[in-house]
């Protein structure tokens, strides 16, 4: 059953300041649609969602479709919706990955008595929208291997899967013997340059869940795609940097690349670091003291770029609260309820975030953000809870909005030239 929800603030004529420059108040838009309800369709679980944007303007919505209640190493699919009209309508899901072989086992699921070996997991799934016209669609099977598909009909088809984990084994064995490997999740990007970066995070699986230890890392291609190269070591696990993990990643206005990235560090803060092309010379990571970590994965896009645009603005989302479970004590390095997932704005490339606003109250998780043609905001984001701490998400929602409704009328872009 699809649920939507529709809300509109409308405030015309009066002059509103913002950052010192003066505007005439646009409408406020907030409109949500669930797309992915538990218990639909033969999967008890939705997690894990991902978005982006064609250059033809199609919204892609993708999953972890989850049969069972294993967890992360489960059986699990990757499901797939399309929306051709800027999120108002969508087609029905469609089972995208894998088609390919069967990927045995992953050994550490199997130590660690997460999984049978009647289990396939799919899981990670990660697309970029190419300037060409094409998408291309990485996943992993049994956190051990890597594929890649593309589309050039806006997700209508996909090629086969090519596997790339050849680009994984060259972390062995001096810089990083993983055992276990993950992309994203969410999205990756395509750099002014035309590069495609994706990140990437590798664990040698001998802590808990088998994700633990980790370190970060991206993946890139210089040609469309076709071949992929590994990237340096962007954050290493150390004592400060507790097991770092799910990236989401910007290219900021000079050039260089942004790595957002949650770890299981006392401080409870996202980790920032900046690399010139993306791939090396990562600054030393950094906690951002505005950007809360409740342990949980978050979501980095660019709203608009100066020029063409009037000025920067970089978005942000995830779950903006550090409480502790109810009747439990906060504990640093340990994971805070997930609840309350937030927008934040930047106008100087994540320096500072001026500009939160709650998109959902209550128990909330992953999410993913993109931006349409015309400057509407789109996140996917998981939402309510079948299990009371929003781990095991009952759905996945998509919310579509504007800038006037995230400022609450402060700020607006500006119409484009034609």
């Amino acid at each position: 059953m699809l649920y939507r929800s529709l809300a509109f603030l409308i405030t015309v004529g009066f002059v509103a300041c913002w950052g010192g420059r003066s505007l005439v108040a646009a409408e406020s838009q907030l409109e949500k649609t669930t797309l992915f309800t538990a218990g639909h369709a033969g999967y008890k679980l939705y997690r894990i969602p991902g978005l982006t944007v064609t250059s033809r303007g199609t919204i892609l919505a993708y999953c972890e479709a989850r049969r069972g209640d294993r967890g992360d190493w489960g059986t699990i699919d990757i499901m797939l919706r399309r929306s051709s009209d800027g999120g108002r309508t969508w087609l029905p899901p469609q089972h995208i990955a894998h088609h390919g072989p069967r990927v045995p086992k992953n050994t550490v699921a199997l130590e660690k008595k997460l999984a049978t070996e009647a289990d396939q997991t799919v899981n990670n799934a990660v697309a970029i929208a190419d300037r060409n016209g094409s998408v291309h669609f990485l996943y992993c099977v049994e956190y051990a291997r890597c594929y890649v598909m593309h589309s050039n009909d806006d997700g209508k088809t996909w090629s086969e899967p090519v596997d790339i984990t050849a680009t994984f084994e060259r972390y062995r064995p001096e810089d990083y013997a993983w055992r276990v490997i993950a992309t994203g999740p969410g999205h990756g990007i395509q750099l002014r340059s035309g590069r495609l970066v994706v990140p990437v995070w590798l664990s040698l699986g001998s802590g808990a869940h088998g994700h633990r230890p980790s370190v970060v890392s991206t993946i890139f291609s210089d040609d469309s795609g076709q071949i992929w190269q590994r990237g340096e070591i962007a954050v290493p696990n150390t004592a400060e940097f507790v097991f770092p993990n799910e990236s989401t990643i910007v290219e900021l206005a000079d050039g260089h690349v942004m790595l957002n990235t949650r770890s299981e560090s006392k401080e409870h803060r996202r980790l920032i670091t900046t690399s010139p092309d993306g791939v090396t010379g990562w600054s030393k990571p950094t906690f951002h003291d505005e950007l809360l970590e409740p342990i949980c994965e978050g979501s980095m896009t660019r709203l608009s770029l100066s020029p063409p645009s009037d000025r920067n603005r970089l978005l942000f989302a995830n779950p903006n609260s550090l409480d502790p479970a109810p009747g439990q004590k906060a504990i640093p390095g340990k994971g805070r309820v997930r609840k309350d997932l937030s927008i934040k704005l930047s106008y100087d490339e994540g320096r500072t975030w001026p500009v939160t606003k709650r998109l959902e109250d209550g128990l909330s998780g992953y999410s993913d953000l993109a931006v349409g043609p015309d400057g509407t905001i789109f996140c996917l984001y998981e939402c309510s809870s079948t299990d009371g701490n929003g781990y095991r998400t009952g759905r996945i929602t998509f919310a579509r909005f504007n800038l006037p409704w995230l400022t609450e009328g402060r700020d607006t872009l500006p119409s484009p030239k034609k």
